[in-house]
């Protein structure tokens, strides 16, 4: 009795303070069905890990709280010991009070700026070659993004996912576009041709 309380106390905890949205990804994709950590790794990582980072260790830390708090439950391991998760009705009340909240503000981190920024103490030759390579991995992208757009268009009602993929899209080509006037503004700098940077590159 004493465990189950307990347990009734941490659910109403976690939903009081709010899901985060690690936590709260997690559930929207358990409403697919069962999965064990290693799926919902993987799934996050194809659907959302250009927008959102999510590494394994966060995804079972995750998972355990919710098993806690009685958002998700456990069944038994299958294949290679791995337990699958199922999302309880507690844990879906949980995901729509998260989904209609007012979403946080988004935090850009690009470590090349940071580079840029303090390219004064770099050889140009140095910042030219890490433009380069930066710039091949943002086309990569981008080639990556609009064949997902075209199998996610086949696949049909996918507009939501669709509409994520888009800003992806946008977002590769705005950093493109921004690579293509860096030579007006580092003309100090010898930028190397962006095909041949692509054709060399074998991805992040």
């Amino acid at each position: 009795m004493t465990c189950h309380r307990g347990s009734d106390e941490g659910s109403r905890a976690m939903v009081r303070s709010g899901l985060n949205a690690t936590a709260a990804s997690l559930l929207g994709f358990l409403h697919e069905g069962p999965m064990t950590g290693w799926d919902l790794v993987a799934v996050a990582q194809q659907r959302i890990g250009s927008f959102w980072t999510l590494t394994q260790s966060q995804v079972y830390r995750e998972l355990a709280a919710m098993a806690n708090a009685g958002l998700v439950t456990v069944g038994p391991p299958g294949r290679r010991d791995r337990k699958p998760y199922t999302i309880t009705d507690e844990g879906r009340a949980a995901f729509r009070e998260w989904l209609e909240q007012r979403p946080g503000l988004e935090q850009i981190r690009f470590p090349l700026l940071v580079t840029i920024m303090f390219a004064d103490h770099l050889p140009p030759e140095r910042l030219g070659a890490a433009i380069a390579e930066h710039r091949a991995i943002h086309r990569e992208r981008l080639a990556g993004y609009e064949q997902a757009r075209g199998e996610l268009r086949e696949l049909g009602n996918a507009d939501f996912r669709l509409a994520t993929l888009e800003f992806g899209i946008r977002y590769e080509q705005a950093v493109l576009d921004w690579f293509e006037q860096l030579p007006e503004v580092l003309p100090s700098v010898a930028l190397a041709d962006p095909e041949s940077s692509t054709a060399g590159s074998h991805g992040p």
